[in-house]
């Protein structure tokens, strides 16, 4: 299976390959409490952007490990990309910005990212 996310405006569209994930994780960072973001992280080659390249923008803070992409039109943030613990390359997808997904349903995993 896949699954599709897009931003606000749906500029910025993109496809996961597999399932739509049961789990989330909600940070306490200054950036993802303020964006009330519920993750799902998916190794980079799951991750497939479908359109709206030219529309993202990016920011980065704190030890720049994490590339936040967003549409320049809308300020919505669909997706990061980054390097995880091991090293390998992933994408944190915004759940909140994947239409299909139920998130009344989700497991939260709370992260006290504040502390890192």
């Amino acid at each position: 299976m896949a699954f599709d996310g897009s931003c606000h405006c749906g500029a910025v569209t993109y496809t996961i390959d597999g399932d739509i994930p049961t789990t989330a994780m909600s940070c306490n960072c200054s950036h993802c409490r303020r964006k009330g973001f519920l993750l799902a992280f998916v190794p980079i080659d799951q991750f497939r952007l479908t359109s709206g390249g030219d529309r993202l923008t990016s920011y980065k803070f704190n030890k720049h490990n994490i590339d936040h992409q967003f549409c320049v039109s809308c300020g919505c943030q669909g997706f990061s990309v980054g390097t995880g613990p091991d090293r390998s390359k992933m994408a944190a997808v915004n759940l909140r910005c994947v239409p299909d997904a139920d998130l009344d349903s989700l497991t939260i995993q709370k992260v006290d990212g504040a502390s890192f």
